[in-house]
């Protein structure tokens, strides 16, 4: 098997595979994870050929997907770039540019710094259908601190160069495309990267599926890469919002009765007003929403604190919001264990998170985003934050480009 250990941060060209359609942007989707079942339908709904159509089979239904994709590379409504190239990506609207490089990942090396823990089902599911599909469906996405050849030419291509494709979402934003297919410029970014790094910012699971798909393979082969977008931080500063976690069946006046404690507990007949609070909060913090009045917790017991707190971890993830709360707040104050079944995120609204929880007759937990900084130094030292601690933006448009194995 090819190694990519030794080769450091490898992001090299493939044969797009794009929609050839006339109206674009109603078959682009967003990431599989942000698609709630009201949007399912509504991108069902919007054009035959939504991407969702492949991203989001169901369970069980994986090889209707790999049918869907053969049948539409062999009607034309998707069709293959014929020079393997990188792409150029913007995302432009109102305060928001993002440009990047959308390119096949080398997969399994020490370059790729994961920071989240992943969950059994998620890598399953995404393992089945890239099994079943022989593709890399969408990008994940990642960050690295840039500022040499690879950035200058995301600039310069996206200034000069017409692109291949230029389209408006829904939601406002413009979104467009370039292939660089030139050798020079190619093996430019090449040695740009060797010796970089680049943080996971979306797609854990999505990586972790990557390198179950490689280790499924003794030779070498299209399944040693996957599909990444990459974008420098320092030319494009990330935007980090938090994941809000509901609990169902766990009712709002009992959490809150059960966390006196161990936590200092303020109510607030109006939920705008806790919000404020918990974003002006300067230690951990978290609200609590549901039917009736919203709690803020803050000031929890330093002697319960530092007992639940894992030892063998660094003082900085022991100060993460989402840690205290998947090894305080969950299991020793409630007693809840953080699994898929027992905990539901939600993210970036906090007001369809005390929805959700309106309808399970349960607890929303409101947090404050965790800051840049601090997830950097934690996958630097080689840890990981609990899962769904963060959510980086803006994240890649699913659909825009796709990579098939065949033809890769």
């Amino acid at each position: 098997m090819e190694s990519s250990e030794r080769a450091g941060l490898v992001l090299r060209p493939f044969h797009g595979v794009r929609f050839a359609v006339d109206d674009l942007p109603a078959v682009t989707s967003p990431p599989y994870d942000l698609i709630s079942p009201d949007d399912m339908r509504d991108l069902l709904a919007r054009h035959a050929n939504n991407v969702v159509r492949l991203i989001l089979p169901g369970t069980g239904h994986y090889g209707e997907a790999r049918a869907l994709l053969s049948e539409w590379l062999t009607s034309g409504v998707l069709t293959t770039d014929d020079l393997p190239g990188l792409y150029v990506y913007e995302q432009s609207g109102p305060r928001l540019l993002q440009r990047g490089l959308i390119g096949a990942l080398g997969v399994g090396s020490s370059s790729v710094l994961p920071h989240e823990n992943v969950m059994p089902g998620p890598v399953a599911d995404r393992l089945a259908l890239m099994r079943a599909t022989e593709a890399n469906l969408e990008p994940i996405f990642l960050l690295y601190e840039g500022g040499g050849a690879a950035s200058r030419l995301v600039d310069d291509v996206a200034v000069q160069r017409p692109p291949l494709a230029d389209l408006r979402t829904a939601d406002g934003i413009r979104h467009r495309l370039w292939a660089v297919t030139d050798p020079d410029e190619i093996a430019a970014v090449e040695g740009d990267l060797r010796d970089r790094q680049a943080l996971i910012a979306d797609g854990h699971h999505r990586y972790a599926t990557y390198e179950a798909l490689r280790g499924d393979h003794d030779e070498a082969g299209p399944w040693d890469y996957g599909l990444a977008f990459l974008v420098d931080s320092l030319a494009y500063p990330p935007e980090l919002r938090a994941i809000h976690r509901v609990i169902p069946g766990l009712p709002l006046e009992e959490a809150a009765a059960r966390a006196k404690g161990a936590w200092q507990v303020h109510e607030f007949a109006s939920l705008d007003e806790a919000l404020s609070e918990l974003a002006a909060a300067s230690g951990p913090a978290f609200v609590l929403a549901g039917e009736g009045a919203a709690h803020l917790l803050t000031d929890p017991d330093p002697m319960q604190l530092d007992h639940a707190l894992p030892a063998d971890h660094s003082a900085r993830w022991r100060s993460l919001d989402t840690a205290i709360l998947t090894t305080f707040l969950f299991p020793k104050v409630w007693g809840i264990e953080d699994s898929e079944e027992a905990v539901l995120v939600v993210h970036h609204d906090p007001l369809a998170a005390v929805r959700l929880a309106r309808q399970h007759s349960g607890t929303a937990v409101i947090l404050n985003p965790l800051s840049t900084v601090d997830v950097l130094a934690v996958a630097a030292q080689g840890e990981r934050v609990p899962r769904k601690s963060t959510s980086f933006g803006p994240k890649p448009r699913t659909g825009l480009v796709l990579r098939v194995f065949a033809a890769n």
